[in-house]
């Protein structure tokens, strides 16, 4: 087999794990009221290793994060929003959730 295939087989098989093992967590967060407090929490959220993505919307009051794999925890999720200065309403999670 030539090294590129073999290379181009390793990373689709990468791949195919890291979307596996990928969820999407959506936070509902009471108190977030201007783009500070929406700069605050994507600073918390972007910090951590795990979490690929963030998205949050002041209209709705809402953060959705893209993680990789189990982690954060929704207590890690939790205690991070507290952190920020705001209160978790509800946690919703599509994709794998193992916990």
């Amino acid at each position: 087999m030539k090294p590129t295939l073999l290379v181009s087989i390793l990373f689709f098989a990468a791949l195919i794990a890291q979307v596996a093992n990928a969820r999407t967590v959506e936070i509902d967060v009471h108190g977030m009221t201007c783009a500070f407090c929406v700069d605050s929490l994507e600073r918390k959220f972007g910090k951590m290793e795990s979490v690929s993505k963030v998205e949050i919307s002041l209209k709705t009051k809402k953060v959705r994060l893209e993680t990789n794999g189990t982690l954060p925890t929704i207590k890690m999720i939790k205690q991070t929003v507290l952190d920020a200065g705001f209160t978790p309403v509800k946690i919703t999670v599509i994709g794998n959730e193992k916990e």
